[in-house]
C-alpha cells in the first residue's frame, strides 16, 4: 500500500519508491502538513513542530489562554482565509452578505485503487494500474463549503499529483475569488527557486535565485501559460547540482493564466501556493454546484536536478500524453512556413515535397495561408474554407500528390482566433472577446474567440471535424498567436464575468478532447506563437509542442536546455531551418543545425530545393541517423552535461538508454577561440562495469579547412574500448574544434561479451 492512515496519531503517509509525504489531522480537525522529502521510517513527526507562543500570530479560539497554537505558524495542507493565517492563502471566498472567511475541518477520507479524474480538466492517467488515490474531505462549518483534497500516488514513478474540488453544501451562493490547486509548506532547509522566464522567441530561460525574506511570484495573466513565465518551478537545496542535492518540482497541469507564489516566512518555513491566477477571477458557486481546480504534479529527488528532470520526463510521456503517438517515433517533417510564408500555390508545395521525399522526409506540413482570404496575417481567421485560388480544386488534389510520394500530409490551423476581416466575425462579432463601448486591443490584427460560449466550441468542433473527416490529414499544427485582453463575454451575466478566462480554457480542453478522441490517428502538435503554451495541460492532447519560433540553432540550445528541466525531448518540436537564420541572421553549419534539432521531434523548415547536392547528401544522412537513434533520443534518460550559460565555450548534453547499452553525446561549440582549451566532458547514466566503443562519430564545421584540421584529433576516439566508469569519471576530451559553431555527435554502444 502506498497510502496508509495511522491511528491513533491520525497521520497519513503517502509513500513512493524514494519519497514520503506525511499529513496529520490535529486535535481541532485541521489538516497539517508534516513532511515531504526523501523516504523516511517511523518517528514522531509532530515533534518537529513544538508548540510556541509567537508574538502577533493570533491563536485558535480554543487556545486563547495557552497561546501555543496559531494558524499563522503551523504548516497547513490547504489554508482557510481571514482566520488568522497571514501567510499566502489558497482560497478567498465570500458569502451573499460579503463576509469573507473559511476554516476547513476534517470530515472523512477514502483510500481507493486507481487515479482520480477531473471533469473537464486534463489530468494524469493510470493505464498501468499503478496509482492509488487519497481523498480527504473537509468542510467549513459556517458557509457549508466542502473541500476535497485529492492525492494520486504513483509509487514506482516517485510522483504525487494533487488537485482540489469544492462543493457548495450551504443554502446560499458563494463567490470564489481565489482557488489554488495546492499548498506546500517546507519547514526545513535553505532553498533556491528555479524558474523559467523569457519572451517570444526566447522562452524558458533558466533563472536560479535564493529565496528572499519576501514573496516571490511566477505568473501569467495572459490567458495562456505564456512565453514569459512557464508554470513549472523547482525548489532546490542551495548546494544542489545536476547530480546531487534535494530538489522539489511543482508542475501545474494547466494552460491558462496561473500564479505561483513562494514565501519565506518569519519562522523559516517556506510556503508555495500555485493555481489559477486570481487577477480578475471570481467564480459564482451556487448551492449544489462544484468547482474543480487544476491538477499539480509533485516530484522530489535527493539526487539532483538531473534526476528530477528524468522523473518528469518519464511521467509526462507515460501518464500525461495519451493515444497512439505518445511512444511512437514522430515522422520527420518538412514545413513550408520559412520557405514560402503566405506566398505559395499547389505546385510550389509539391516541388518542396518532391525534393523532401527523395531525401527521406516523411511528412509534408502546409502552414498558414491555405484558407479564406489569407494572404497575410490581417484576414481570414475563422473562415476555414480552402482558398482555391492558391490550391485549385481544394486540398484533396494536393493531398493525393503528397501521399503518392509516400509522405503523410499535415496542416496548420488557429481555431481559437478570429480576424476582424472575416466572414465569421461579420456574422458573429459578439463571439469575440471585446469590452462594450471600447475599441479592442489588437494582436496580429486578430481577436480571441470566446470559447467560454458553448456555441463557439460547437462551431469550431464542426469546422475541425469536417476538415479532418473530408480530407486525409495525418497531422495538425494547432496554433494560438495572441494573448487575451479585453476579457468580456457577451454571453455571460455580470456576476459571472470573472469566470471567462477559466471557462475559455475549459472550452479549449473540451474542443481538443473531442477532436483527439474522434481522430486518434492524427498527430496534434501544440503551438502558441512558438512556445507560448508549453505546459503539461496541452501535452494531454498534443504529445509534442513547437518549442519556439526562434529556429536559430545556437539560440535553441538555451531554449531547449531550459525546456528540458521539466519536459521530455519527445515533446519538443525542433526543425532545421534556413541560413542566414530568419530570426537572427546567424550562419550555422547545416550539420550543427541538425544536431540541435535532433534533440526534439526533428524536421526541416526551409526550401530544400535551394540546397546544393552536397547539402542534400547531408540531409539524407541526418534523417537516416535520426531514425536509427530515435528511440534513444525519445525515451532515453536525458543529461545536461555542460549548460549554455556562458561559463564554457561549448554546450553538451547526452542521452542514455534505459538498459544502459547505448548513449549519445552531443556537443556544440558556441564560442570558437584561436587558442581554445580542449572540450572535456564526463558522461552519465552508463554501466560502470561495461565496455563501450564509439560506433559513430559525426563532426560539423563551417569550412573545409576546419574539417582538415580536426580529422586527426577525433580519429583517436573511434579506436579502442572505454569502460563505463572511465567515461563517467575520466570522461572524453575532444580535440580543438574549428570553424563556425562546430558540433560533434558520439554514439557509444556496449561491447558484447566484454567487462571492464
Amino acid at each position: 500500500m502506498s497510502i496508509v492512515f495511522q491511528n491513533p496519531s491520525r497521520i497519513f503517509r503517502l509513500e513512493t519508491h524514494n519519497t514520503s509525504y506525511c499529513m496529520q489531522i490535529d486535535s481541532r480537525g485541521h489538516l497539517l502538513h508534516l513532511y515531504y522529502g526523501s523516504r523516511i521510517g517511523e518517528g514522531d513527526l509532530a515533534a518537529l513542530y513544538p508548540p510556541a507562543d509567537v508574538s502577533f500570530s493570533p491563536n485558535y479560539y480554543s487556545h486563547r489562554f495557552d497561546r501555543l497554537a496559531s494558524p499563522d505558524i503551523l504548516p497547513q495542507e490547504y489554508t482557510g482565509c481571514n482566520v488568522g493565517d497571514f501567510r499566502l492563502s489558497t482560497i478567498s471566498v465570500t458569502d451573499a452578505a460579503g463576509v469573507r472567511g473559511a476554516d476547513f475541518l476534517y470530515v472523512s477520507h477514502e483510500i481507493s485503487p486507481g487515479k482520480y479524474a477531473l471533469n473537464g480538466l486534463p489530468a494524469a492517467h493510470d493505464e498501468d494500474k499503478e496509482a492509488e488515490t487519497l481523498t480527504v474531505r473537509l468542510q467549513d462549518p459556517v458557509t457549508g463549503l466542502g473541500l476535497e483534497l485529492l492525492y494520486g500516488v504513483f509509487e514506482r514513478q516517485d510522483v504525487i499529483t494533487r488537485a482540489v474540488r469544492l462543493a457548495n453544501h450551504g443554502n446560499g451562493a458563494l463567490q470564489l475569488h481565489k482557488v489554488a490547486s495546492a499548498c506546500l509548506d517546507l519547514p526545513f532547509g535553505q532553498w533556491d527557486l528555479i524558474h523559467f522566464h523569457g519572451r517570444h522567441a526566447m522562452e524558458r530561460q533558466v533563472q536560479r535565485v535564493h529565496l528572499a525574506d519576501a514573496i516571490q511570484t511566477v505568473s501569467s495573466t495572459r490567458g495562456a501559460s505564456s512565453h514569459h513565465h512557464n508554470p513549472f518551478v523547482i525548489l532546490c537545496d542551495r548546494q544542489a547540482t545536476e547530480e546531487a542535492g534535494a530538489c522539489c518540482g511543482v508542475m501545474p497541469v494547466y494552460s491558462g493564466s496561473f500564479r505561483t507564489d513562494v514565501e519565506l516566512t518569519q519562522n523559516g518555513l517556506v510556503r508555495l501556493v500555485t493555481g489559477i491566477h486570481d487577477d480578475g477571477f471570481c467564480w459564482l458557486l451556487q448551492p449544489g454546484e462544484q468547482f474543480a481546480a487544476p491538477e499539480v504534479i509533485f516530484a522530489y529527488s535527493d539526487q539532483g536536478l538531473g534526476r528530477l528532470s528524468q522523473i518528469y520526463h518519464r511521467f509526462l510521456r507515460h501518464n500525461i500524453c495519451r493515444g497512439p503517438w505518445r511512444f511512437a517515433r514522430r515522422p520527420v517533417l518538412i514545413n513550408n512556413w520559412e520557405a514560402t510564408y503566405f506566398d505559395f500555390d499547389t505546385e510550389k508545395i509539391v516541388r518542396i515535397a518532391e525534393k523532401a521525399a527523395g531525401l527521406g522526409v516523411e511528412l509534408m506540413v502546409l502552414d498558414d495561408g491555405w484558407f479564406g482570404k489569407r494572404n497575410d496575417d490581417n484576414s481570414g481567421l475563422g473562415d476555414w474554407q480552402v482558398n482555391t485560388r492558391k490550391l485549385p480544386g481544394g486540398l484533396d488534389p494536393l493531398i493525393r500528390r503528397i501521399h503518392a510520394l509516400g509522405m503523410k500530409f499535415g496542416i496548420w490551423v488557429e481555431p481559437e482566433m478570429v480576424s476582424v476581416d472575416s466572414d465569421l466575425y461579420r456574422a458573429h462579432p459578439d463571439w469575440a472577446l471585446t469590452l462594450p463601448g471600447r475599441d479592442p486591443a489588437m494582436g496580429r490584427d486578430q481577436l480571441v474567440l470566446d470559447l467560454a460560449r458553448p456555441e463557439v466550441v460547437e462551431y469550431l468542433a464542426d469546422c475541425m471535424t469536417a476538415l479532418l473527416q473530408e480530407h486525409a490529414i495525418d497531422y495538425v499544427k494547432w496554433d494560438m498567436n495572441r494573448n487575451m485582453s479585453d476579457v468580456y463575454s457577451h454571453a455571460l451575466p455580470a456576476e459571472r464575468q470573472g469566470e471567462v478566462t477559466h471557462r475559455y480554457m475549459l472550452g479549449v480542453y473540451s474542443l481538443l478532447e473531442r477532436l483527439t478522441q474522434q481522430f486518434p490517428q492524427v498527430l496534434f502538435e501544440g503551438c502558441a506563437g512558438g512556445g507560448g503554451r508549453f505546459d503539461a495541460g496541452m501535452l494531454a492532447y498534443c504529445p509534442q509542442i513547437w518549442c519556439s519560433d526562434d529556429t536559430d540553432a545556437i539560440e535553441r540550445l538555451t531554449i531547449q536546455n531550459g525546456t528540458s528541466y521539466g519536459y521530455p525531448v519527445s515533446a519538443v518540436g525542433a526543425h532545421v531551418s534556413a541560413c542566414p537564420n530568419h530570426q537572427t541572421g546567424r550562419m550555422t553549419p547545416l550539420e550543427t543545425r541538425a544536431v540541435v534539432a535532433m534533440s526534439g521531434t526533428f524536421g526541416y523548415e526551409l526550401d530544400l530545393n535551394r540546397l546544393t547536392e552536397a547539402e542534400c547528401g547531408e540531409v539524407r544522412a541526418q534523417i537516416e541517423r535520426f531514425k536509427r537513434w530515435a528511440d534513444l533520443i525519445g525515451s532515453g534518460a536525458y543529461f545536461r552535461l555542460v549548460p549554455p550559460d556562458g561559463e564554457s565555450d561549448f554546450t553538451a548534453w547526452q542521452f542514455a538508454s534505459e538498459d544502459r547499452r547505448e548513449a549519445l553525446l552531443n556537443l556544440v561549440v558556441t564560442h570558437p577561440r584561436a587558442n581554445p582549451r580542449s572540450a572535456h566532458v564526463r558522461l552519465r547514466g552508463l554501466d560502470p562495469n561495461a565496455c563501450y566503443r564509439v560506433d559513430e562519430l559525426v563532426f560539423a564545421a563551417g569550412s573545409d579547412v576546419a574539417d582538415a584540421r580536426h580529422e586527426g584529433g577525433t580519429a583517436v576516439l573511434t579506436r579502442g574500448n572505454f569502460s563505463g566508469s572511465f567515461l563517467m569519471h575520466a570522461g572524453v576530451a575532444l580535440p580543438h574544434l574549428f570553424g563556425d559553431y562546430p558540433a560533434v555527435q558520439l554514439h557509444f554502444v556496449q561491447v558484447e561479451g566484454e567487462k571492464a
